[in-house]
């Protein structure tokens, strides 16, 4: 294996005049090829080499970070808390007088294999990985910012309490975001061990593909794509039942939700997540706000109990604990310390996704990771948010149960009757939820545009000037699907329940074990003689098969290997139930002949 001396920062690729080479240890090597010759996703390329080149990116990224360190100013609470915007990314490496950074990414479509074939010396070899350095400028209180910026978890969880009850509730929150963030954690270790200036990881199914293959890349792919298209339509709708309860239902809600979809179409033109660590940082504590409006609205009023139809409370028992009597009077707030009598487990299943919901960022940590400059600092981001969000949603959740009981309302802020505080949570909701959904959108276009556009039809990668033309036209198509979907079925929480069954569990829940016993298998199968040698281009192997994949799974702490597997067959079996819950939810939703959101009557209408 290469010394890890040739991975200073100062030092060039020495695979860089070689044509081909040979291996030892009986291992023939592959005619040697440069990175940035590669197809965009090459089944070729071993762990080894991967590894290899993350193992040099890693060196060089430390050893700048130890260069700042040196000279950087004092760091205090404020610079986390509004996080510079003079930091201009990960340093570029020398030209010799060339031109620096993103020129290449600027004038050069490497997803054509004609142009990349064009690239052979090593100066432009170096504005390659120039290039992707050029993209890492997010910082880690960015990163803390657009973990914490998710809308649908604080505003959800309320109604997960009402429909487990104190205990079970509380119980399964923790444990959720004890496992989330080992799930984090989990994702961060292989992306630390596969990314690299060379082979940059852009999206959760690069991990996928360099671990497993082309199936878990296709999986995550189309998982990630219908849970972004769906958030952000979730999104679109709930704006839009705000707005129909702020203008007092005299706007028609298609119309509502209409605005909402226009308006993203000029907030998703965002395109670095840079950028959105600003715009998640005010939506940071606009929810705060919203959070503070509700939980007041909630301690002097009485829920808004025109909209019960909405509640939790109409899941659990056939709905009787929110049907009012012959006098028209509403039953009393109720609590239980179990779980509710819900009739069938399903009201509580439904309950427990929403929970899921609040931790529902996993799936975009690789893409977080992939923007940021030092990938290693984003645990330091991860924890403190999922710190922040388990102290403040967890409090938020038990405090508006308290108060209101089977009334809750997803999303909480429109179970507030009196209408002055009412619309004021509504309108510093529907900003911060604009953010998120932008936010969302961000994502899913680029995962869409890199997989589909870019592989398949060669089309210029984001950062080439014609690949932000064809950003600018795909935001208002994304936007308008994305509504359209979502406007056409009627059940809020049963929708939000699905996505967060079949797509946002398996991201944070079932695929980080997964990719983390395939990571931990291929790694410490690695004997000491072994590995990639960047002097020849091979890959030298003691042994294969059946016997490598047992020794790697068994050297080290197997035992984590072993508990990685349960908790993957766990998260499925929670996975099936809520899904199974979800859709019947959706299926009496449908039988009962309630309105999609393509109507001028508010779901909420009459709720005043």
């Amino acid at each position: 294996m290469a010394n890890m001396a040739n991975l200073a920062m100062d030092g060039g690729d020495p695979r860089l005049n070689v044509d081909e080479g040979k291996g030892t240890n009986g291992i023939s090597s592959m005619a040697y090829t440069l990175p940035q010759m590669r197809k965009l996703h090459d089944s070729s390329i071993t762990f080894e080499e991967y590894n290899y080149y993350a193992e040099k990116t890693r060196a060089e990224e430390d050893q700048a970070a130890s260069y700042d360190a040196a000279n950087a100013g004092s760091t205090n609470i404020l610079s986390v808390l509004f996080p510079s915007k003079s930091d201009k990314g990960v340093a570029q490496q020398d030209l010799s007088g060339e031109k620096r950074g993103s020129v290449i990414a600027a004038t050069v479509n490497l997803s054509d294999p004609a142009k990349r074939a064009e690239i052979t010396d090593e100066g432009t070899y170096t504005r390659w990985t120039n290039a992707n350095r050029a993209f890492r400028t997010a910082t880690w209180g960015a990163a803390f910012y657009l973990i914490t910026t998710d809308i649908l978890g604080p505003f959800g969880l309320p109604y997960a309490f009402a429909s487990m009850g104190w205990g079970p509730g509380v119980a399964l929150f923790t444990v959720f975001a004890a496992l989330a963030g080992y799930s984090g954690y989990l994702l961060w270790m292989c992306f630390m061990g596969l990314d690299s200036y060379e082979y940059p990881i852009k999206s959760f199914g690069d991990i996928g593909f360099r671990l497993f293959g082309w199936p878990l890349r296709y999986l995550f792919n189309i998982l990630q794509g219908i849970q972004l298209l769906l958030n952000v339509g979730l999104i679109v709708i709930s704006n839009g039942e705000a707005l129909s309860q702020a203008s007092k239902f005299k706007l028609c809600f298609a119309i509502c939700c209409l605005v909402w979809a226009v308006a993203g179409f000029i907030f998703g033109q965002v395109r670095t997540l840079q950028k959105f660590g600003w715009l998640a940082n005010a939506a940071v504590w606009i929810n705060i706000i919203v959070i503070g409006i509700t939980m007041g609205a909630a301690a002097t009023t009485a829920p808004n109990y025109l909209a019960s139809d909405l509640a939790a409370g109409a899941g659990l028992n056939n709905g009787t604990s929110i049907t009012p009597d012959a006098a028209g009077v509403f039953p009393a707030v109720t609590h239980t310390a179990g779980l509710p009598d819900t009739g069938s487990f399903i009201g509580s299943l439904n309950g427990a996704m929403q929970a899921v919901f609040s931790y529902g960022g996993s799936m975009i940590f690789p893409e977080f990771m992939s923007e940021m400059k030092r990938p290693r600092d984003f645990l330091k981001g991860m924890w403190f948010a999922q710190l922040f969000i388990y102290l403040i949603y967890m409090f938020y959740g038990l405090f508006m149960y308290g108060y209101q009981g089977q009334y809750v309302v997803n999303p909480s802020y429109l179970g507030i009757s009196k209408y002055s505080l009412q619309t004021a949570g509504n309108v510093f909701a529907m900003v911060s939820a604009l953010i998120a959904a932008a936010l969302y959108g961000n994502i899913g276009v680029k995962v869409l545009y890199n997989n589909v556009f870019v592989e398949i039809f060669r089309a210029p990668p984001l950062t080439t000037k014609r690949g932000k033309y064809f950003w600018v036209a795909m935001i208002p198509v994304y936007w308008s699907i994305a509504f359209i979907v979502a406007a056409g079925i009627p059940d809020f929480t049963g929708l939000t329940s699905l996505v967060a069954a079949i797509c946002i569990l398996q991201f944070t829940y079932t695929f980080p074990p997964l990719l983390a016993v395939g990571y931990m298998v291929k790694k410490n199968a690695m004997g000491s003689q072994e590995g990639f040698d960047p002097s020849t281009g091979s890959v030298n192997r003691s042994d294969s098969g059946l016997k490598r994949v047992t020794r790697g799974f068994m050297a080290g702490r197997w035992y984590m290997n072993v508990f990685n597997i349960i908790y993957m067959l766990g998260a499925m079996a929670l996975a099936g139930m809520g899904a199974y819950s979800a859709i019947e939810n959706l299926i009496a939703a449908f039988d009962e002949g309630a309105a999609n959101s393509f109507t001028c009557h508010s779901p909420l209408q009459g709720a005043l």
